[in-house]
């Protein structure tokens, strides 16, 4: 059977099927772009750590945390509005139906 790296590559599936992409859209939440890109980050690599990168992908995670942390702690902290990619824009991330 021949692996689709660009669909279904292995090291983001689970025992049963389930895919990181379906975790992080069923507990995304209401993040901030940049808040999510942190907190997604860091599910994708724990998540694939014993299939692909092993330590390497957990220091990745716990670097996004850090991140995520340090974003959620700032008050200050604005919404990313870099307007080099308005895509990102200032809305929550939402889940996928």
């Amino acid at each position: 059977m021949q692996t689709d790296n660009i669909n279904k590559p292995g090291h983001y599936q689970g025992a049963h099927g389930l895919e990181a992409i379906d975790v992080v859209r069923n507990f995304a939440g209401n993040l901030t772009a940049e808040q999510g890109f942190y907190w997604g980050n860091a599910i994708k690599y724990m998540l694939r750590f014993q299939k692909k990168n092993g330590v390497e992908d957990l220091k990745k995670a716990k670097k996004n945390l850090e991140w995520l942390i340090e974003n959620m702690e700032d008050e200050n902290a604005k919404p990313y509005t870099d307007n080099t990619y308005p895509m990102l824009g200032t809305r929550p991330l939402q889940a996928r139906e």
